[in-house]
């Protein structure tokens, strides 16, 4: 039973419909993770560091608290090992990525390709400019998805928030037992026709831990005022510690008050930096993250360290005491003794 349904009617304007036609041409292996049963069994991805941003090996299931709503609730499945992963990879593909930027890009998604991911991962690339392109359905063949990053040329605008809402459902209907997306873009969303609130709620109703990596070469950042929209429905977009492996934890400063906010109808993608708010508000609900960083050789480091994420999460599963209300119940997960943090999907819609 599926405790977090997709709004395939947004998704269908986008064209996700078609993209969820093509997956059914090639049914899911048998490694598929459903559970049919009279309760909802909610799956939780949890990252577990130090004080340091080292991730912590060796914890056992009783060391896991898992809080639905405030309510503690037992641990029913617990899996320590790395679990394969469904992975997408969305790509901007947009005018200001042309030249070394989408050749780091492609070296660096290469890299995390043949080196980084397990033998039983699949994959499928979404490359975006003004509009969202499935160049590569979901696949184990990595040189099929290397072919598809070299094919890619980029020019237009940059449709990120369609990208994302079309990516989301179909990473959610990958046959792993761990659902991923990782976004890559130097920019704004200048072309989408979907807005942030309504993908928010997209990726509210998944399973899929969302990862971004910002390229900010110019170091002009942009912010904008959804942060205190999202804060008050319950996102988290307002600028809390990220912890990277082997590093203590980094923040992305919060822009000072008096900043305007971006407009969408002036917005211009070279005119304009990474929008932080706007990648923490897609990622940060979901238990992933939002890296930024500032040169094209700064890629590869990036997506190492989620593959090196991927590879050291607890995967949990519990019982949903939640009501059929179509409503956001909160999820917490805590580490019973040491002082931890952890990140985790932080609810999910019951429908």
């Amino acid at each position: 039973m599926n405790a977090t349904p997709v709004r395939l009617v947004i998704a269908a304007v986008l064209g996700a419909a078609g993209v969820a036609a093509v997956h059914a041409q090639n049914p899911p292996a048998a490694q598929g993770f459903s559970f049919h049963t009279s309760v909802d069994l909610i799956n939780v991805t949890a990252t577990v560091t130090d004080a340091n941003g080292h991730f912590v090996p060796g914890l056992k299931q009783s060391d896991f608290v898992i809080y639905e709503d405030g309510k503690p609730q037992p641990v029913a499945q617990f899996e320590a090992e790395r679990v394969p992963v469904s992975l997408g990879i969305a790509l901007d593909t947009s005018g200001s990525m042309y030249g070394e930027r989408i050749k780091a890009a492609e070296a660096a998604l290469n890299r995390f390709l043949f080196d980084l991911l397990g033998p039983d991962d699949e994959v499928f690339l979404y490359r975006f400019d003004s509009k969202p392109e499935l160049v590569q359905r979901w696949t184990t063949d990595r040189a099929a998805v290397s072919r598809a990053l070299g094919s890619v040329h980029p020019s237009g605008g940059t449709a990120l928030y369609d990208t994302v809402a079309a990516a989301v459902p179909l990473a959610q209907a990958g046959t792993r037992k761990k659902k991923a997306l990782v976004i890559l873009s130097d920019g704004n969303d200048t072309s989408s026709h979907l807005g942030l609130d309504p993908l928010h709620e997209i990726i509210r109703e998944s399973e899929v831990l969302v990862y971004a990596v910002g390229i900010d070469a110019s170091g002009s950042a942009s912010y904008s005022s959804h942060a205190a929209n999202l804060s008050s429905s319950g996102g988290t977009t307002r600028p809390v510690p990220q912890p990277f492996p082997g590093k203590g934890p980094s923040v992305v400063a919060a822009p000072p008050p008096s900043a305007p906010p971006p407009s969408k109808s002036s917005s211009s993608h070279s005119g304009e930096g990474v929008n932080v708010d706007a990648l923490r508000a897609i990622t940060d609900d979901s238990g992933g993250r939002t890296e930024i960083i500032v040169s094209n050789r700064d890629l590869d480091p990036a997506t190492a360290r989620i593959a090196d994420e991927l590879s050291q999460q607890y995967f949990l599963g519990y019982a949903s005491a939640a009501p059929k209300d179509g409503k956001w119940h909160t999820i917490e997960v805590v580490v019973r003794h040491g002082n931890y943090t952890v990140r985790a999907r932080k609810g999910f819609i019951s429908n």
